[in-house]
Formats: structure tokens, C-alpha cells, sequence
């Protein structure tokens, strides 16, 4: 990290598509691989990242870009923060530095971006299930070229990729599946066998002298067909010795590997001798997570998801802030269950991200971390309720929508307490329309027996908690990534099930916001106090039910009322309220919804996103305006 920028990267520079790289030797490949680890190395640096799950594929990627010819051949990367050494070798190094900026390259495979990306992706699991269907596709219409599935980084515990396997086993189409498995080590002995065997089982002399052997055997009179079952028992019994793969073998997928995922000259070799396969394969690549940079091999899961940071030390570049949500949510539930043996906390592979690596350590026999399995988890915590605990599954807004229908079946049509802790509801930023938390009140919002909150700080999420936990029916309570917010502590009236509170008393127009949006509308009712409109701010804290009594009142003294939410405006909060006022027969209100449109939200600084769609203070006060405005007639 002490050369210049322009001396390290004249190599990589010259690199303007794959077909650059097929000239090099192999030294020249691995000289690449360490420009390649100190370009993603500054540049996560400074705009934050997956830095652990990228630095751990640079030399696969290099390898597969060597032996195959995308864009014709077709690689998809499952879940996609792996993929920066992709971008990078594809055309987009000049654009690396605006790597997850508003308006730059996403961080994860995009289909608009470049055709090298024939797929995009941000959830895990679904890679085999999709290379399988362009596989099927490419067939129906008469196209010829290869498709590989790259898969790991724990989106093996998916059932989706289990699904996919399945089926293409069955199938028996050419399809390439490698599972980049970062979690074991291989100690020297096993690689070299390992690495003997697979070069065995992997080129076509070895292929062509086992077809050839077993016609032989089987053209014995009388013998034949019992010795040549004999030696496929003995060939299959020394592989399930000496090979970690017969699981795959059984759905149908000749099994290549472990290989060591560091090696190039080993990688290209194994890719060349499958490149030609002509059914199910699988290849085993053993990496490091965080390869090469020694702050995230030692700290995978701190270097998986990382904010700014200096290259030199590891240490995070951000300043003093509150604590967020999820640590506070983390804290309270510790609390808790110190006093509550009922509790029960569920993860799914998101300890760290969700605030619970207190709890894990604290109480390691009531917590489960079910691996990427959200459906699972659900169902899973389903049947804890049903014996008379309170599980919490703490799980992003994202990945919550993989189980929409755990949570219709399993928890809200039979009524049992599952409490769902929703984190990085709302606008989340960098990631990308993965990952934005904008559509759990609208997919939870018309299930019945279900309660949403949305807690506006540090008082409300313990006690919203404390309340589902008592609570006899399944209940949500989504909060932000945001920090919590200071200007909001002072507001602490005591909680009831389903009442609103009110911050600020006005008589113009109403601000009925939740969550994170009560400090936005209270930040907007100060502003125009001082152009002489009284503003009353009203934090909802429950999005349903909803507290149709304070409404009815309000809707007596003041007509204009904007609704604020992140979240879409579809079937969103402010739906709610226009639904109530349309069944209460309510038609002298005019109501106003600042929430996300029909779209998704592109990547982008959370500041940046929440200013372009107008969900900052200013927004809001230009919402209010408007309403106003047409009143009046002007």
C-alpha cells in the first residue's frame, strides 16, 4: 500500500475486457491478482463495501475469466458481493471509484451495467435455480455456450440452492456449479491427494479409459454385470472415504475438488478439463475469506460488510455517533431475557448485522442462527411458540421477504406470539435495491393478526419490545440503520397497545409519521412554524392497528394531513389512513403521502436518496405546502 496509485495499476490498466487476460503466463496472472487485491483494498477503504468476501475470489475469478469467454459464456455470481474482481476485469476499472456512489457502479451484479453481468443478484441462494433456467433456455432456442454458477459464502444453507441442485440433477444439462467454499481449511496431505484425484476424474483420458473398462467387464459372459457392479460399489466407497462430495454425486453432479482456491495454475487446469463437460458439474474451490489482507483474514465478519476505513490499521474511519437501533435492540433484548427464560433469539447468519452477538455469548443455549434460511426461521420459531416461548427472529427488512409465507401460514393464520425485530427498515443506502427496507409495511401491513411498530428512539424500541413479548399474537418492530437520534429522546410518555402520541400540538395540518419519519416531520414543523403554519406532529408508533379513535378526533379540528413513511406508497402507511377515512365515510380530509414511489431505489448515501425523494424535512415542508396551496385554490 505505499506505491502510488498510477505505479501499482499500469498492468491492470491495460486490462479492458477478459480476452486481455488469456495472454498472460501464470506469474503474470498472480501479479494481477495482488494489483487487483490493493485497488479493491483502497478503494473499499474509502467507500466502504464487502471487502472479506471479494479479496477471497480474486484468484477463481481470474481463472474462470481465463478459460471461459464471457459475455458469450455466461457466469452468475450468487448473492453478489463477491463480484468486484468481476467488475474489475470486465471493463469497469475506470469506474471502480465510484463504486456504490449515488449514480456510480453497484456494488453487486447489475444486468444494466455491462453484459458480462447476465444476471443480477443481492439475495443469496438463488444462482443455481438461475443458471439452471438459462441453461434451459439456451437449449430451447438453439444457442451454444456455457453456464457457471458460482455459489458460497453460506448460500449453501439456502433451500432455494438445494432446489436448484435437485432439479438439475434430474435434468442432466450442461451446467457448471462452483461452490466456493471459504469456511474449512485442507490440510497439505488431503489437498494433494485430493488434487491427484480430481485431475484423475476430471480429464477425458481418465473419463474415456472408465467408460471403456466397464463396457469390457460388462461384455463377460455370465460375470460381467456382477463384477461390474462390484468395482462401481468399490469406486463409490473409496470416494465417500476420500471425498467430500458423494452429496453431490447423489443428485446427480460429477463431483471436482477440493481445490485449493488460491492456486491459478490448479484452477485453470480443473476449469479446463471440465469446460467441456456435457452434464451436471460441481468444483469444489476451497478459499480464504479475507485473502491477502491481513486485518480481514483475521476478521472475516467484521471485513465482510465494512464502512470506510485506514488500509493501514483496519480501524473504521467513522466518527463519534449514538448507537443504533440494532445495538440498542441487542442490549434491550439481553436485558430482558435475563428476566424472561421465555425468550429465544433466531438469526439467520446475521449475528453481528442484527445486534445479537451479546445475546449469542450471553445466552449461547437460547440462541440460534439457523444459517440463510429466513423461511426456516420463521417456521422454526412457529414451533418454539407454540411450546410457550417468545422467539425473536432479528432479521433485515430484505430478507424478511423471503418469508412472506412462513408468515402468513406458519405465525399469523395460526396467531402465535413470534416477535419479528426488522431491521434496516427503510432507506438502508449503498447496497442497492437489494437491500432497501421499503416494502415490509406493505407486505405485512394486510396480514391479519399481525401488530407493525415503528419505534421513534432509544425508549420506545425497549418498550415496543417488552410489549410484543407479553403480547399474544405475532407483532413487528421495524426499525432503521440509522443511529438514533438525539433530538428524539426527550419525548418518553408511556406506551398503550395501538395509541398514538402527540409531539407537537398544531391547528393547520397534521403530520402523521412513523419511526424514523418522527424526527423528519418534527424537523419540518419547526421550520414552518417560523413562516407562520402550525404544524401538529404526531408519532403513529403503531402502523396497525391503527389508532382510529385519535384520527376521528383529529380529522374534526384540522383537514389537511400529510402521512410520512420509507417505505412504498403502495399499500404502505399512508394507505392506511386513506383506507380508514374511505370506510369511516370521511371525505372533507386531504390527505397527502410522502413515501417512495413506484420504483426501486437505486444505490446512494442515504442523505442523497432521502433528499430525491423528498423524504427530508424539506420534502415535507414542500408536501405541506402543496396541500395547502391547492386549498386555496392557487
Amino acid at each position: 500500500m505505499n506505491k502510488t496509485e498510477g505505479t501499482i495499476f499500469m498492468r491492470l490498466n491495460e486490462i479492458k475486457s477478459p480476452a486481455d487476460i488469456k495472454h498472460l503466463n501464470t506469474d503474470e496472472l498472480k501479479d494481477l491478482a495482488q494489483e487487483m487485491r490493493e485497488v479493491i483494498i483502497k478503494r473499499v477503504s474509502l467507500n466502504g463495501g464487502h471487502l472479506a468476501s471479494n479479496l477471497g475470489v480474486i484468484e477463481m475469478t481470474l481463472a474462470l475469466h481465463y478459460v471461459f469467454n464471457s459475455p458469450v459464456d455466461k457466469i452468475i455470481w450468487d448473492v453478489g458481493h463477491q463480484s468486484y474482481p468481476h467488475k474489475i476485469l470486465t471493463g469497469r476499472l475506470d469506474r471502480f471509484p465510484t463504486l456504490r456512489q449515488h449514480g456510480g457502479l453497484s456494488g453487486f451484479p447489475k444486468r444494466e451495467e455491462s453484459p458480462h453481468d447476465p444476471y443480477g443478484t443481492g439475495h443469496s441462494s438463488t444462482s443455481i435455480s438461475a443458471a439452471l433456467g438459462i441453461v434451459e433456455g439456451r437449449d430451447r432456442v438453439g444457442k451454444n455456450f456455457k453456464v457457471i454458477a458460482v455459489i458460497g459464502d453460506g448460500a449453501m444453507t439456502g433451500g432455494l440452492a438445494f432446489e436448484g441442485l435437485n432439479h438439475a440433477g434430474h435434468l442432466k444439462k450442461d451446467l457448471i456449479v462452483v461452490l466456493n467454499d471459504n469456511e474449512m481449511s485442507i490440510s497439505k496431505n488431503v489437498g494433494a491427494l485430493s488434487s491427484y484425484l480430481t485431475r484423475i476424474m476430471t480429464c477425458n483420458i481418465y473419463k474415456k479409459l472408465k467408460k471403456e473398462t466397464k463396457s469390457f467387464i460388462e461384455y463377460i459372459p455370465k460375470v460381467g454385470g456382477h463384477v461390474s457392479r462390484i468395482a462401481q460399489k468399490t469406486e463409490d466407497t473409496l470416494k465417500y472415504f476420500i471425498l467430500p462430495g458423494m452429496l453431490f454425486e447423489e443428485l446427480g453432479f460429477s463431483y471436482i475438488g477440493p481445490i485449493e482456491g488460491h492456486d491459478i495454475a490448479k484452477l485453470i487446469d480443473a476449469f479446463e478439463c471440465i469446460k467441456d463437460s456435457t452434464g451436471p458439474t460441481l468444483v469444489h474451490i476451497i478459499t480464504r475469506k479475507g485473502k491477502g489482507y491481513e486485518f480481514s483474514e483475521r476478521y472475516p465478519c467484521t471485513f465482510h460488510g465494512v464502512g470506510p476505513f485506514e488500509p493501514d490499521t483496519g480501524q473504521t474511519r467513522k466518527c463519534q455517533t449514538p448507537p443504533s437501533f440494532s445495538s440498542l435492540f441487542g442490549d434491550a433484548l439481553v436485558d430482558l431475557a435475563d428476566r424472561d427464560p421465555r425468550i429465544i433469539a433466531i438469526t439467520a447468519a446475521m449475528t453481528e448485522g442484527t445486534g445479537l452477538e451479546v445475546f449469542a455469548k450471553r445466552f449461547p443455549e437460547r440462541f440460534y442462527d439457523v444459517g440463510i434460511a429466513e423461511p426456516h426461521a420463521v417456521t422454526f420459531a412457529a414451533g418454539l411458540s407454540v411450546q410457550g416461548l417468545r422467539p425473536v427472529v432479528a432479521v433485515y427488512s430484505t430478507f424478511l421477504q423471503r418469508a412472506y409465507d412462513a408468515i402468513v401460514h406458519d405465525v399469523c393464520l395460526q396467531r402465535l406470539p413470534v416477535i419479528f425485530a426488522i431491521d434496516r427498515a427503510g432507506i438502508v443506502g449503498e447496497d442497492g435495491p437489494t437491500h432497501q427496507g421499503l416494502f415490509d409495511i406493505s407486505y405485512l401491513r394486510h396480514i391479519p393478526n399481525m401488530t407493525i411498530m415503528a419505534p421513534k428512539n432509544d425508549f420506545e424500541l425497549k418498550e415496543m419490545l417488552k410489549l410484543a413479548i407479553n403480547h399474544s399474537q405475532p407483532a413487528a418492530i421495524r426499525f432503521p440503520r440509522d443511529s438514533v437520534c438525539q433530538e428524539m429522546e426527550e419525548f418518553c410518555t408511556p406506551m398503550q397497545y395501538g395509541k398514538a402520541e402527540v409531539l407537537i400540538e398544531g391547528k393547520d395540518i397534521a403530520f402523521l409519521a412513523t419511526g424514523q419519519c418522527v424526527l423528519t416531520a418534527y424537523m419540518a414543523a419547526k421550520t414552518l412554524r417560523a413562516e407562520g403554519i402550525e404544524a401538529e406532529v404526531v408519532n403513529m408508533r403503531f402502523i396497525k392497528p391503527l389508532d382510529k379513535d385519535f384520527i376521528s378526533h383529529l380529522v374534526k379540528r384540522i383537514k389537511f394531513i400529510v402521512t410520512i413513511e420509507e417505505n412504498v406508497i403502495a399499500g404502505g402507511f399512508g394507505s392506511t389512513i386513506l383506507e380508514y377515512l374511505n370506510s369511516a365515510g370521511i371525505m372533507d380530509v386531504s390527505v397527502k403521502i410522502v413515501g417512495i414511489p413506484d420504483v426501486f431505489v437505486e444505490h446512494g448515501r442515504q442523505d442523497i436518496l432521502r433528499h430525491l425523494y423528498e423524504l427530508n424535512s424539506e420534502g415535507v415542508c414542500k408536501a405541506a405546502n402543496m396541500l395547502l396551496k391547492q386549498s386555496q385554490g392557487v
